[in-house]
C-alpha cells in the first residue's frame, strides 16, 4: 500500500512538472501602475495551495499586502497583490525584487503539493513542537526543563489563545551546538517536557513532538493550534463582539461558491493567517478580493471545499466563522524568544508577550 501511495505521488510530481514546463510561471512587477504600492502580478498554472505559497513568500519578506485581486478558477491561476515595505514605501530595492522573480517565476521551487509547503531539512539545530494548556509560568518551566537537558534554545515562538498553548523551538547541544540526534536523549526531553505541559493536571492533553523536518514556523503554529481545536469558545473568553472580527459566510446558490467575507482591524500577516485557515480546513479560493489600506482591512472570499461542495450546515457556517476568528486573534497573544541573558554560565530564555515577562 505503502509503495503504491509512493508511485501515486510520483506519478502525481512528474504530471505537474510537465505541466509546470507547458505553462512555466509568470511575474511581473510594476512601480508605475500605482502611486503608492508595488504592483505584482503572478500567473501560473493552477495547483491546490499555490495561494499560501504566494502569500507566505511575501509575507516572509516583511511585505504588506495592501490590496489583492486572486482569480483562480480553472487551470490557470492568476493573483495581483499591491505591496509596500514596513514604511508604506514600494519596494525599489533590487536585491527583494530578483527575490521576488526567482521565488514566484520559472527558476522558483515551488513543491508538488501542500504536503511539503514551507518544509526544508535542518542539520544545525532540533525542532521541538509543544501543544497543551496555557497556564502561568508555563514558558518559565519549559525552559528550565531544557537548561537542565543541557539544550540550548537558539529560537522559540509561541502563541497562546482561548486557553491553548503551542510552542516551536529549536534547540542545539549545549557542548557541540549542533542539534541533538541521540534517540535516548530525544525521548526524554519529549517525556519531561509533556510532563511540564501537563502540570498538575495529569488528565489534560499534552504533546511534545521531534518533527524529522523543520516547517515554516508560523505555519506550523497555525496547524498546531488548530488540531488542539483552539477555536472552541469557552466560558473564560473575555472577547466582546465589538473586538472580535466580523466573519459572514453565506451560499450564493447562483454562482455555486460559498461568500465568505472578514472585516477586522489591519495588521501585518492578516492575509496569511486567513489563507492558512481555509487551507488546513480543506477549501479552495477560488476567487477573492482584500483591501487592506486604512485602519480596517476587508477580505471577501469565493470558496468551495476539496470535494467541491458549498458549506452544508450552520454547524459547518459556525466552525469556519471560528475558526477564521480564532487564526485573526491568535497574533494578538503572539510570543517571540526575544534574547538571551548569560548569567552564572546558565542560559535564561526571557519571552515577551504585550511587555510582560512569563
Amino acid at each position: 500500500m505503502e509503495m503504491n501511495m509512493s508511485f501515486s505521488h510520483g506519478m502525481d510530481d512528474e504530471y505537474e512538472k510537465f505541466i509546470r514546463r507547458m505553462n512555466p510561471p509568470r511575474v511581473v512587477i510594476d512601480n508605475e501602475a500605482c502611486k503608492n504600492a508595488t504592483v505584482i502580478r503572478v500567473d501560473s498554472a493552477n495547483k491546490h495551495g499555490i495561494l499560501l505559497e504566494v502569500v507566505q513568500i511575501l509575507t516572509d519578506l516583511n511585505l504588506i499586502i495592501t490590496k489583492a485581486y486572486i482569480s483562480s478558477d480553472g487551470s490557470w491561476f492568476m493573483d495581483v497583490f499591491n505591496v509596500t515595505d514596513q514604511d508604506g514605501n514600494k519596494i525599489i530595492d533590487e536585491g527583494i525584487l530578483d527575490y521576488i522573480r526567482k521565488s514566484l517565476g520559472p527558476e522558483s521551487c515551488f513543491t508538488s503539493s501542500m504536503r511539503s509547503v514551507g518544509v526544508k531539512q535542518s542539520m544545525d539545530h532540533t525542532a521541538i513542537e509543544l501543544t497543551g494548556s496555557d497556564r502561568p509560568g508555563l514558558l518559565s518551566e519549559v525552559s528550565a526543563v531544557l537548561r537542565h537537558l543541557k539544550c540550548n534554545v537558539v529560537n522559540a515562538e509561541v502563541w497562546t489563545h482561548n486557553t491553548c498553548a503551542a510552542a516551536v523551538m529549536q534547540v542545539t547541544d549545549e557542548e557541540t551546538g549542533t542539534s541533538i540526534t541521540d534517540p535516548e536523549r530525544l525521548s526524554r526531553i519529549k517525556t519531561l517536557l509533556c510532563n511540564v505541559l501537563k502540570g498538575s493536571n495529569k488528565s489534560s492533553l499534552a504533546k511534545t513532538v521531534v518533527p524529522h523536518s523543520v516547517t515554516h514556523t508560523e505555519r506550523r503554529l497555525h496547524q498546531m493550534m488548530f488540531a488542539d481545536r483552539d477555536y472552541e469558545r469557552t466560558g473564560d473568553d473575555v472577547l466582546d463582539d465589538r473586538q472580535r472580527p466580523n466573519v459572514d459566510v453565506v451560499n450564493c446558490y447562483d454562482k455555486d461558491y460559498s461568500v465568505v467575507t472578514i472585516r477586522c482591524k489591519d495588521r501585518p500577516k492578516l492575509l496569511f493567517d486567513t489563507v492558512c485557515t481555509f487551507t488546513d480546513m480543506d477549501y479552495v479560493v477560488f476567487h477573492a478580493n482584500i483591501d487592506t489600506e486604512g485602519p480596517d482591512s476587508y477580505q471577501e472570499y469565493y470558496i468551495r471545499h476539496i470535494d467541491g461542495s458549498l458549506v452544508k450546515s450552520d454547524a459547518e457556517r459556525q466552525r469556519v466563522t471560528q475558526c477564521l476568528e480564532a487564526a485573526i486573534e491568535r497574533r494578538v497573544s503572539e510570543v517571540s524568544a526575544l534574547s538571551y541573558i548569560s548569567e552564572f554560565g546558565s542560559m535564561f530564555l526571557i519571552f515577551v508577550s504585550e511587555n510582560c515577562i512569563i
